[in-house]
């Protein structure tokens, strides 16, 4: 669904250049649903609004579906937004217009693309536990509530890729599970690829890969080991960011086309080393070590 090889984003104005993508790899497959992780900074809602269409590479390769983002023209992008990708912010008002109902909400995306589908709408509604609130005005939901309005627009032109940007974040506990249990209920039953942008460690340890983006750069992925495992006998592990996720993964470093590998920090500061490593191979394992100092 999305292959990404040497992603370059920058940003410029007249004084100021930011590099925000410094060559991202990052293979996603159809049907998978997965999480991005990283602290702020780290170039992953750059990533995200470039998936989105919202904003556009600067180099480098990116393919989704049948799209190329580099070389995708404006008219191509427009229906690129409308049928292949849907996208769910942390702030709802993003997502909804306050005057309508949660049923117009989502039937807004169709009329847009003009497929307008009233008995599909109803199920979105459903299948995000609306029935009862369809209509419904915004102002008379809860956050919660706004939120699962805002799932089911997502849905709403049926699309491949949905984008989930701290889908979370505003929301309590109980409606966090809830959203999630949707999310793997649609990615179960409908196939659809689910990319999640998120700072929560317990809900990034709920999929099955998570990867790890690092001053623009993929570093570590983590990978479960036993996707059917259940809520009992978990254990929690440290990843790069200073958090846990809270099953059972395997944890890789990334290793790109030319070679390059990301050690994480902490494994670096505990050994003291700055910008050399001394590297051996001893048939079996490379070894990562503190360089020798040379005797004045």
């Amino acid at each position: 669904m999305i292959q990404c090889e040497g992603l370059v984003k920058i940003y410029k104005t007249d004084d100021l250049e930011v590099v925000a993508l410094q060559g991202l790899n990052l293979t996603v497959n159809e049907g998978e649903m997965m999480a991005i992780i990283g602290n702020s900074g780290s170039g992953k809602s750059t990533f995200l609004n470039i998936l989105g269409g919202l904003d556009r590479p600067s180099a480098g390769s990116i393919m989704v579906d049948k799209w190329n983002l580099l070389k995708i023209t404006d008219e191509e992008l427009v229906k690129y937004k409308r049928d292949t990708v849907g996208f769910i912010w942390q702030n709802n008002a993003r997502n909804l217009l306050p005057y309508l109902t949660a049923l117009e909400n989502v039937e807004m995306p169709m009329m847009l693309s003009g497929r307008l589908d009233r008995p599909y709408a109803k199920q979105l509604l459903t299948w995000v536990g609306l029935s009862h609130r369809m209509n419904n005005k915004l102002t008379e939901l809860s956050g919660g509530e706004q939120q699962r309005v805002a799932l089911a627009i997502a849905l709403s032109n049926k699309p491949k890729l949905l984008l989930a940007d701290e889908p979370t974040g505003s929301v309590d506990s109980e409606t966090s599970d809830m959203i999630m249990d949707i999310f793997r209920k649609m990615n179960r039953e409908i196939g659809i690829t689910i990319v999640i942008v998120t700072h929560d460690m317990e809900l990034a340890g709920k999929v099955d890969r998570v990867v790890a983006i690092r001053d623009g750069l993929t570093s570590t992925e983590f990978i479960k080991r036993n996707p059917s495992l259940n809520e009992e006998g978990k254990q929690g592990f440290m990843n790069e960011v200073g958090h846990q996720l809270h099953e059972v993964h395997e944890a890789y470093v990334v290793v790109d086309r030319v070679g390059r590998l990301q050690v994480p920090k902490e494994f670096l500061n505990a050994l003291d080393i700055n910008d050399k490593a001394s590297m051996e191979f001893d048939g079996d394992k490379i070894v990562i070590r503190t360089p020798n100092k040379l005797e004045e």
